[in-house]
């Protein structure tokens, strides 16, 4: 049921009829009505002011008794200034029940002709060190809003892209080669990608003592970062990558295997996947050749040391090195290569980079400089760009190895939850595999939820006790309500009650119920917003509004000993609509539910 439609087509319709000057239906505007006021949806009647040359109120008293006449559901009316509060009939609310039960899958919307290709990278990690928190928000952010892109009738490719190539990639190789005496992942007893990063962090370790021992020798400290010897034998070992040495690529794929098994079971344990995976170590060729050609055709310059430049000053901003003066690529090099590949093989609508608000400056340049070369599709590229995720006790640090594990958090996560089951009681007849199941999706689902209520753009703290309690705006909260209602349906089997989706007619609902049912009917509108504003946080919060009015139905009023039947059958209706849209906003966020807790 359009509701939105149907009032700005009688309000057309009005405007007609008294051969009132032509008004766009856009351009009216339908807003949900304010908490203090009276009414189910309302109507700004300011622009219709000038046209029927009334007072605002004047206006919403004449337009909203139109309304009234002409539409069966409005039952009332309320004005207040340029606000026209509508209010809907209870009948109304027993028929948008009806419609929403028709819905096997509550929110979606039909697969659009042609559809538009939109591509999501996220996650994007180095080849040096483990997940972290950090990359816990990046993979729950894109994931999520991969999904809930492809809800609104997108194409969506997932991809990442994984920076397996660089300085800091030769740094953990040549720690290997000069501490880790023939050490694998095996004989440590470690995941692949722990190990490698512990390497990092020793390499960072020697390579400060290196520049610290120069500086009190009396060199400034940057000559003394790029002189130090592990720095030289670092930058030689990437020039030997690029150049193909044998020994020198071995070692890179051997320990670059045992981070990508390690990154896999990362991903297994967080639910993200992916539809595309490209290697930085393969697009970096195809952004030097673009550098190349852009230099041939005037684009770019070339200074006396080598290097290649862009000049973006006319842009307002600085001018970008594109190549080191010894011919080796950074980082912007490889992501021309990876955004022209990417263009070439889906011809993408839009393009999202998931990546943090560090990265700002980069992602603009990026967009210039591709644009500046001849890319016209540079206008479809978007960074989402998220704040950081913090700690209590405050910011991490990859160098001084102490960001908080991606692995270590999702364990804890885990353990917390079963310690809080296990005071609660409430899963004692539950065997052992079905609370092992039962602990990891609510800690799972505490760490996701506490991640993505969050709006992206802001910077946030993660504290891990807080996001699993069972009450408030957390993911086992909204978790407990859903088994609650799975818990309602299963005794409604048990006593052979039958669980109808369809409400009847012969009932008319409380004022509860009518809360309830207005949050259903946002479902689709908030979904659209999301996509839209690219933005999961909305359908977080969303699903907390829903869970918090069907909470306070349910304290209100029985479902299954309503001694009327007509009462029941709609709660029950009420119910299962209510369990299959918490259900289906959790599958788009990455979020699974527990059918008993």
């Amino acid at each position: 049921m359009n509701i939105e439609k149907r009032i700005r087509d009688t309000v057309i319709r009005y405007l007609d009829e008294k051969s009132l000057q032509p008004f766009p239906p856009e351009a009216l505007q339908i807003q949900d009505t304010r908490r203090e006021f009276s009414g189910d949806i309302t109507l700004v009647v300011f622009p219709l002011v000038k046209i029927l040359r009334k007072s605002p109120e004047e206006t919403g008293k004449i337009i909203g008794g139109y309304l009234r006449d002409k539409i069966d559901w409005i039952a009332d009316f309320n004005t207040v200034k340029g606000f026209l509060n509508l209010e809907f009939s209870k009948g109304f609310w027993v028929k948008v029940l009806d419609e929403l039960s028709d819905s096997a899958v509550p929110g979606s919307k039909e697969p659009m002709e042609n559809q538009p290709v939109y591509m999501v990278e996220y996650s994007s990690p180095n080849t040096n060190k483990p997940l972290h928190l950090g990359h816990i928000r990046n993979n729950l952010i894109g994931f999520a809003l991969s999904r809930i892109l492809g809800s609104r009738g997108y194409q969506v490719i997932k991809t990442n892209i994984v920076n397996d190539r660089g300085i800091h990639i030769c740094k953990t190789m040549l720690a290997w080669q000069k501490w880790g005496k023939g050490i694998t992942p095996e004989k440590a007893g470690k995941k692949g990608d722990h190990l490698v990063g512990d390497l990092y962090v020793m390499f960072e370790q020697h390579y400060k003592k290196e520049i610290e021992s120069l500086v009190s020798g009396g060199m400034k400290e940057d000559e003394a970062r790029r002189k130090a010897p592990l720095m030289q034998e670092a930058q030689e070992m990437l020039r030997k990558w690029e150049a193909g040495d044998p020994d020198t690529i071995a070692l890179w794929k051997q320990m670059n295997n045992w981070v990508y098994d390690g990154f896999g079971e990362t991903y297994a344990e967080l639910g993200v996947s992916f539809d595309k995976i490209y290697y930085e170590s393969e697009t970096y060729k195809l952004g030097k050749e673009i550098v190349l050609d852009a230099l041939r055709k005037g684009y770019v310059y070339r200074r006396e040391d080598n290097s290649v430049w862009a000049d973006l000053t006319g842009e307002g901003l600085d001018e970008k090195l594109l190549l080191r003066s010894d011919g080796t690529a950074v980082y912007i090099t490889q992501d021309l290569g990876t955004a022209r590949i990417r263009y070439d093989d889906y011809h993408f609508d839009r393009h999202i980079y998931v990546v943090g608000n560090e990265q700002n400056y980069h992602f603009q340049v990026l967009k210039i400089i591709l644009k500046k070369i001849g890319y016209p599709w540079a206008d479809n590229l978007y960074h989402l760009s998220y704040g950081m995720v913090e700690l209590p006790e405050g910011k991490m640090k990859s160098r001084e190895g102490t960001v908080v594990d991606a692995d270590d958090l999702i364990g804890e996560m885990k353990k917390t939850a079963r310690e809080m089951g296990d005071e609660l009681g409430k899963l004692d007849t539950l065997g052992d595999d079905e609370k092992k199941d039962v602990f990891r999706k609510v800690g799972l689902g505490a760490l996701k939820y506490f991640i993505l209520k969050v709006d992206p753009k802001k910077n946030m703290t993660f504290n891990p006790r807080e996001s699993i309690d069972f009450n408030g705006n957390t993911g086992p909260f909204i978790q407990y309500t859903y088994a609650r209602i799975r818990s309602v349906m299963r005794k409604a089997e048990e006593r052979g009650i039958p669980v109808d989706e369809k409400p009847g007619s012969g009932y008319l609902p409380n004022d509860k119920e009518i809360l309830l049912m207005r949050s259903l009917m946002r479902f689709p509108g908030v979904l659209d917003d999301a996509a839209e504003m690219m933005n999961p946080s909305l359908l977080a919060n969303y699903v907390y509004e829903i869970v918090k009015a069907f909470n306070q139905f349910y304290h209100d009023y029985s479902i299954l000993n309503e001694p009327a039947v007509e009462a029941r059958r709609f709660r029950i209706a009420l119910a299962v609509q209510v369990e299959k849209t918490i259900y289906r906003a959790m599958y788009l966020l990455g979020i699974d539910l527990p059918e008993r807790m």
